[in-house]
């Protein structure tokens, strides 16, 4: 049914998924404020003054969308709890594939750009992650608990 706590889990990790794609993932000022770094779900931008440097990263954007598409679709698999269990297991390894990518994006390419010590500052898009994360997690606890609830009472029968 979809008035069960899982679907509420599913719909935020949709809705985060939407919001990692669409905010700011990263971003990181020079002191001087004469070079910034960027990181969004479509490109990894570098400026330096008048000049930048733009790397496409738009495979960040269809993976997050991919996991939305599928979690979309998962909620309208509530009869069926084990696909559901599956898909959640699914979604949890792209969403943890993403999130190797930007640390990679980060700390591998972008914190090398200038000022190797500062770290710079995660975004809402980063946030947005974290949170689809963690509520994945918690939908696929609610779904296989409803499992375990149903095989027991049809034991009892």
């Amino acid at each position: 049914m979809l008035q069960r706590i899982q679907t509420f889990f599913l719909a935020l990790v949709a809705v985060g998924m939407v919001g990692m794609i669409a905010l700011p993932i990263w971003d990181k000022t020079s002191a001087d404020a004469a070079q910034s770094a960027h990181l969004s779900a479509l490109r990894l931008i570098h400026q330096q003054g008048v000049s930048s440097t733009i790397s496409p990263v738009w495979y960040l954007a269809l993976l997050g969308g991919i996991v939305s598409g599928v979690t979309i679709f998962a909620i309208s698999q509530y009869k069926n709890r084990l696909l559901q269990s599956g898909i959640c297991a699914a979604n949890s390894i792209l969403m943890t594939i993403i999130m190797g990518l930007i640390m990679y994006f980060i700390f591998g390419k972008a914190k090398d750009f200038f000022e190797p010590t500062v770290n710079g500052n995660f975004g809402f898009g980063f946030y947005a992650l974290v949170i689809a994360m963690l509520a994945n997690v918690l939908a696929n606890r609610f779904i296989r608990r409803d499992e375990k609830f149903v095989r027991s009472q049809e034991r009892m029968r």
